[in-house]
């Protein structure tokens, strides 16, 4: 299976919330996953419920597997995530 016809050339837009389960404290795994987006500077907005990210199709559904991937690491997890490629992002390159 390809990914042949599946680009978006403005990128994508996730909405992300990880709920860290049984675990003491919450943040060590949701600090983890925001690194993780920055590190691969995407675009970064936390909120309170939940963390918009952005970026190049690619980088966003990696980072998105590297994200669970370190969150998981530390406990069990749920990670919900919203992605659409029709929210408005401008790459760094065209800003």
């Amino acid at each position: 299976m390809t990914n042949e016809g599946l680009s978006y050339p403005a990128g994508l837009t996730a909405q992300v919330s990880i709920y860290p389960l049984r675990q003491q404290h919450l943040s060590p795994a949701i600090d983890a996953a925001l690194a993780i987006w920055r590190e691969r500077e995407l675009d970064v907005q936390p909120g309170a419920m939940s963390t918009l990210i952005a970026g190049d199709e690619t980088t966003v559904w990696e980072a998105l597997r590297a994200a669970f991937a370190a969150a998981t690491a530390l406990g069990e997890t749920v990670m919900v995530i919203t992605v659409s490629n029709a929210c408005p992002w401008t790459p760094p390159a065209q800003r």
